[in-house]
């Protein structure tokens, strides 16, 4: 191993299978001043920094997590620091994590070479994913392990203004760089990532080859896409007296005019949930007829007489309501064979192809948002339940904002994108769905995905009960270092888990172009005054619902 050439800088007091405690020798140099190590200037016992326990042939890399003094009578004070041990090193310089032998008092501390600490990296990588630099050493590129990255899910957390968009969009750029034949679907929920109609100089981040930028009008998702459960959280409201004998009816409909509308196709048993076309004015006709069912001339009220007055009016007003017309009215997938074409320009086979996918979801309607990020996750699922050759096409899906419908709480308004997205966290990677958690509010998201990240990106995180939330998820080694998250400069990183060595604090990459999630400048904006305002278009814009 390429040892550094200095001197002993103290030795072990004290170990516990958590930590270790060493003594600084009294007359070291680089405590209080800057000492050279390679290209960086670094201070003995920085906290963050990492050093080396050494003792027969155990070689131990740790991180620094705190440092004290203790007064001495001699003209030096005595320095202790606190360690956290990260992983060992064998006798071929390999690094691995945890640790098999545990040294005794004595073992002596010493600085850890460049060289190591870029091999820990750089081998750790199988295609040479950069994505920044340590904070500790900024000349050590980080790299990821990309398979554990994006196959065995990720969560990018961070509260407002701390650099997610940022972070997000450089690892894709990494990825698009490193690994060109990526397939990634993004939910753009405040149409950061794509292109903006009204604006010419907001466009996507992405290289124009490799991106496609839809809203939810381009690509169209049906109606008759949705689960029976989709269709009854969309249209009946549980409170309405008579809403058992809505979800009953609406099964039974359902169910008949999924099958009469493909019969004679070659489809199998189609059910309830079955991906195929049927009329929703169709639908609005059973439950009308059934609503107003007399007889005897009209002396006789049929036994659902009014009993559909409620939802009758949701379904009325959603199809008339243009907002809604990329769901309930759909121009482009109006049978069951055009779900060949949705679903080829949903991951990207579609014309023109793409590697990134940005589906800007900023103009949909907040009450069926659920249903919408939902049955995302359900077709990105599926695409690769059903494909054969689902390894050869591994498919990574970004939630962004994933409090907003993947919540922690138990809501019926959110019952189905939750359960959608749970059953990816669970079930996805054995099928190539990785899933990307993204959240300003981590106690907010459901504890099912977060406990199925294999990896964990945090940005700078204040919030007590984000920080506790967390905290209850991260291993014991790594506490030490997420600690240092409430005191994070913008861009700069902790990452934890399966993509990464050990758990590191680094600078991410600068996105170049960077996403359209530019910070207002509110001194300069309203000291000097903006551009006129074009209230007419403005409105216009709102009318037909384009940004």
């Amino acid at each position: 191993m390429n040892q550094e050439k200095s001197s002993v800088l103290g030795r072990l007091v004290e170990i516990t299978h958590d930590y270790f405690v060493a003594k600084l020798k009294p007359d070291l140099d680089g405590v209080t001043t800057d000492k050279m190590i390679g290209m960086d200037k670094v201070r003995i016992g920085q906290v963050g920094s990492y050093l080396m326990v050494n003792q027969s042939d155990t070689k131990i890399l740790c991180t620094v997590e705190k440092m004290w003094t203790e007064e001495s009578t001699r003209t030096h004070d005595i320095f202790h620091l606190q360690l956290i041990p990260l992983g060992e090193f064998d006798s071929n310089g390999d690094f691995t994590r945890g640790l098999n032998h545990y040294p005794t008092v004595g073992a002596e501390l010493q600085l850890v070479s460049n060289w190591n600490l870029e091999r820990i990296f750089s081998d750790f990588s199988d295609v040479f994913y950069k994505v920044g630099k340590l904070s500790a050493f900024e000349t050590i590129d980080v790299y990821l392990d990309a398979s554990a990255f994006f196959g065995r899910h990720a969560a990018i957390l961070g509260q407002t203004g701390s650099g997610k968009s940022w972070t997000v969009t450089s690892l894709i750029q990494s990825a698009l760089r490193y690994m060109p034949n990526a397939h990634i679907i993004m939910m753009d929920m405040h149409g950061e990532y794509g292109d903006k109609k009204t604006d010419s100089f907001a466009s996507s981040p992405f290289p124009a080859s490799k991106v496609r930028c839809m809203d939810a009008m381009d690509l169209e998702l049906p109606y008759w896409l949705l689960t029976y459960s989709d269709l009854a959280e969309i249209f009946i409201n549980e409170d309405d007296i008579y809403a058992s004998v809505q979800y009953a009816f609406l099964r039974t409909a359902l169910g008949e005019l999924r099958i009469e509308a493909n019969k004679g196709s070659d489809l199998g048993r189609i059910t309830v949930d079955s991906p195929v076309y049927f009329s929703l004015d169709e639908l609005v006709e059973k439950f009308e007829e059934a609503n107003s069912e007399t007889s005897d001339f009209g002396r006789k009220r049929g036994p659902m007489y009014g009993h559909f007055d409620q939802l009758l009016v949701r379904m009325q007003s959603m199809m008339n309501d243009s907002r809604y017309a990329f769901m309930m009215k759909p121009q482009m997938r109006t049978s069951t064979d055009s779900l060949v074409d949705l679903l080829k320009d949903f991951v990207g086979l579609g014309d023109p192809r793409a590697n990134v996918t940005v589906l800007n979801l900023s103009s949909v309607p907040f009450d069926v948002a659920p249903s919408v990020t939902g049955l995302i996750g359900r077709l990105a699922f599926e695409f690769n339940f059903w494909n054969p050759k689902c390894l050869e096409f591994p498919i990574w899906l970004v939630c962004e904002e994933a409090q907003m419908y993947i919540p922690r709480d138990d809501h019926s308004r959110f019952k189905e994108s939750r359960r959608a997205m749970e059953h990816i966290s669970k079930a996805g990677r054995k099928y190539g769905v990785g899933l990307c958690v993204v959240s300003q509010r981590p106690a907010e998201v459901s504890e099912t995905v977060l406990a199925q990240c294999g990896t964990f990106i945090c940005l700078r995180i204040a919030n007590p009960d984000d920080q506790e939330y967390l905290r209850s998820m991260v291993p014991d080694a790594a506490r030490g270092t997420f600690a240092t998250i409430t005191s994070l400069a913008r861009g700069e990183v902790v990452a934890m888990g399966a993509a990464v060595p050990m758990p590191v604090r680094f600078k991410m990459n600068l996105p170049n172009p960077p996403p359209n999630a530019q910070d207002v400048d509110y001194a300069g904006k309203w000291s000097k005054g903006g551009e006129e305002i074009d209230v007419k278009q403005l409105v216009s814009n709102w009318h037909r619902q384009v940004r």
